[in-house]
């Protein structure tokens, strides 16, 4: 995400250095999904937010 004025710019980034933080996150959604009932869920339902 870049956010830019006239002669500036202010950035948001992301860099992930290894898969496993992707994976731990697929288990984490893999876990939850497992035992929930049927329905829409967003990634807050996912993570307990």
């Amino acid at each position: 995400m870049i956010i830019a004025g006239e002669g500036e710019r202010i950035e948001l980034t992301h860099r992930a250095h290894s898969r496993r933080t992707f994976a731990m996150g697929t288990l984490r959604a893999i876990r939850f999904i497992v035992g929930a009932p049927a329905g829409l869920y967003t990634m807050s339902d996912v993570l307990g937010l």
